[in-house]
């Protein structure tokens, strides 16, 4: 039996496409995220890539948005971020921070305080 192939990832960002966000150029932001992971080798399926980009039903900030939640491991814990009203700028960010393994970045972050224990 063959599987697909799997590719180690740093986080997941999943940005909200539900029609609030849509409203408010989320689809046009997922395009130019995903081409800038891509040109800039984040990518997760490029060598050295790292980052999952993945479009998302409703976030539940239908009046913030464009939403974007971010997972990912970090000193042996789930982190998670939630950020409202994302340009561009902020998206890749984002996506820069995950790949690296800096701390995010606290504009637009609407989860304070903060959980980095990944207690729920």
């Amino acid at each position: 039996m063959t599987h697909p192939r799997y590719f180690p990832t740093s986080g997941h960002l999943l940005l909200c496409r539900g029609s609030s966000c849509q409203q408010r150029n989320s689809v046009l932001l997922h395009k130019a995220l995903w081409n800038a992971l891509e040109r800039d080798g984040v990518a997760y399926y490029k060598q050295g890539g790292s980052v999952r980009l993945t479009d998302s039903g409703c976030l539940g900030a239908c009046k913030f948005g464009p939403t974007l939640c971010v997972y990912r491991e970090r000193d042996g814990q789930l982190e998670q971020a939630w950020y409202a009203g994302v340009d561009f700028p902020l998206a890749r960010a984002v996506a820069q921070a995950v790949h690296e393994g800096r701390e995010l970045p606290s504009e637009g972050r609407y989860d304070s305080p903060p959980n980095p224990t990944g207690n729920l």
